[in-house]
């Protein structure tokens, strides 16, 4: 297998009427990383991981993982990875037990491996005490966490997880994060995580890659990412117009071209500036259309590096 797990490399895909979903990406990921493809629903996070898993065919553009091309081999695209989908996928009438041995036998795994293979996953994912139970009479979190480990099953070089906590209570959300971070320690399996909740990808990912309208706007490891906003940002409520109050701040030199508004509220990332004297050169102003109503300081997030790059907000 090569170092590289996922090499995409001009991927596009433009669905019919010329609707284009993805608009030429490119990105690696090497064997036993954990990625993140971050964007609000409509970004083209979904188009990506449906070509990825040959679900979807792309328009121009390869992609390959472990080596395998998806358009002129995606039998041995398949057989080296496997996907969560958003949507479950599990059989409810069925057990747990009789949906993983379903799936085994469907990927042509052996009894002998078969069976060594589910007894490791259900520990792994706690499912040692349900297996035998319909899978309908599960909790949220436990389907989750049988249909990660029906997808590891088949023991693939790369998982691509789709949205894998969307519609999770808070307290299994945290329970199902738990585990997904522990899948590298436990397999070494390269992981494609697509999310737009921030903490998962903080908590998960060695590198993010932010998708905006079906492109690549940034890709960095997060402290990378957050480190272009500096240490901390100066958000700034105004109750005038927000963009004659930025104006103001810009030609003064209290902002600069990477302050971004969104609402009544600019935001300033402060570099190496102390945030004391940002805001005693604002008080400073004369009076005009710079009038701020409130200030907070705090440490940036992945929200803001979105909001500076488009002008849009992440979890959307």
């Amino acid at each position: 297998m090569s170092d590289t797990a996922i090499d995409v490399r001009g991927l596009r895909k433009t669905y019919p009427g010329g609707v284009e979903a993805v608009k030429g990406i490119d990105f690696q990921v090497e064997a036993g990383e954990v990625f993140g493809l971050l964007g609000p629903n409509g970004a083209g996070k979904s188009t990506t991981i449906g070509m990825l898993t040959t679900t979807i065919l792309p328009t121009a553009g390869s992609a390959r993982l472990a080596g395998r091309d998806v358009r002129s081999d995606p039998i041995g695209a398949r057989q080296v990875s496997a996907v969560v989908f958003q949507d479950a996928i599990v059989d409810r009438s069925l057990t747990g037990r009789t949906n993983l041995m379903t799936h085994a036998r469907l990927w042509g795994l052996g009894t002998t491996r078969a069976k060594s293979n589910l007894e490791r996953v259900i520990e792994d994912f706690g499912l040692v005490d349900v297996l035998d139970r319909p899978v309908g009479s599960y909790s949220g979190g436990q389907r989750r966490r049988l249909e990660i480990a029906r997808a590891l099953l088949s023991e693939p070089h790369v998982l691509f997880l789709d949205e894998p906590t969307v519609g999770l209570d808070p307290r299994i959300r945290y329970e199902l994060l738990d585990v997904i971070a522990g899948l590298r320690a436990s397999t070494g399996t390269t992981i494609l995580l697509t999310t737009h909740y921030l903490d998962e990808a903080e908590r998960l990912c060695d590198r993010d890659a932010i998708m905006h309208d079906g492109r690549i706007v940034a890709s960095d490891t997060t402290a990378g990412l957050l480190g272009g906003l500096g240490d901390h940002i100066l958000e700034l409520r105004t109750d005038d117009d927000p963009h004659q109050a930025l104006g103001v701040l810009r030609r003064n030199r209290i902002a600069t071209d990477d302050a971004f508004i969104v609402g009544s509220t600019i935001t300033i990332p402060l570099h190496d500036r102390p945030a004391r004297a940002a805001i005693d050169a604002i008080d400073a102003l004369p009076p005009g259309p710079a009038q701020i109503s409130a200030t907070t300081t705090r440490p940036p997030t992945l929200d803001d590096v979105y909001l500076q790059l488009t002008g849009g907000r992440l979890a959307a």
